[in-house]
């Protein structure tokens, strides 16, 4: 099983927005999404990151794509966002069944749900005010096509999951997973930090995830 080690860093007292992903960016840990499960039928690969720390009450992610055709289609939240350039962390409390699923695109519109299977759902609407999206992009030219690379910081509170308002991330072990994916991009794929061994992509799965244990 995949480990990572997220630190605590002090990002919420950051003067800014600016400071606080500089600070991850700096001191976060470093998880490569470069697992191309389906190769025959989805070979796609590019080079993706992210950048993950935890301060006690929130968790940061800066997730970092270069040189991707990006497809921008989706503006609005709980939208099929996973069909366009998108970024998602899927993760599971130690010790319990359910999981939750945060899926971003490259404009920030997100998809957040509770998950008993992939079917059985619920939709994480009274979180979505507090969890923050910020994102980049920068278009470049590559052997005469246009490729972008682009940025998506997350903050993603206690709460949204799955945590009571009592309890510390400090200490905590959870079960997770990122993804970089794009059903509809120019071309398609379905790439993974923790490796999933299926016959087709399925990235609701959490008997692939991987540990984050949070300092």
């Amino acid at each position: 099983m995949k480990t990572l080690k997220v630190p605590k860093q002090h990002i919420s007292q950051c003067e800014t927005l600016f400071d606080g992903i500089n600070l991850l960016r700096e001191a976060g840990a470093v998880a490569k999404i470069d697992q191309v499960n389906w190769k025959n039928e989805f070979p796609k690969s590019l080079p993706v990151l992210v950048r993950v720390a935890h301060d006690g009450e929130k968790l940061y992610l800066c997730y970092e794509v270069t040189g991707e055709e990006i497809r921008a289609v989706n503006t609005e939240d709980f939208g099929s966002v996973w069909e366009d350039s998108c970024v998602e962390f899927f993760m599971q409390r130690d010790g319990e069944a359910v999981y939750r699923n945060f899926e971003c695109n490259v404009l920030g519109a997100l998809l957040a749900a509770r998950h008993e299977t992939r079917e059985m759902a619920e939709k994480l609407t009274e979180h979505m005010p507090s969890i923050t999206r910020f994102s980049t992009i920068r278009h470049r030219y590559e052997n005469n096509r246009q490729v972008s690379d682009w940025t998506m910081y997350l903050v993603i509170p206690k709460q949204a999951m799955g945590f009571k308002a009592d309890e510390n991330l400090s200490g905590k072990k959870i079960r997770a997973n990122f993804y970089k994916c794009g059903d509809k991009t120019p071309e398609t794929h379905f790439i993974s930090w923790s490796p999933i061994d299926l016959p087709s992509p399925d990235f609701h799965v959490p008997q692939f995830f991987g540990l984050l244990e949070m300092e």
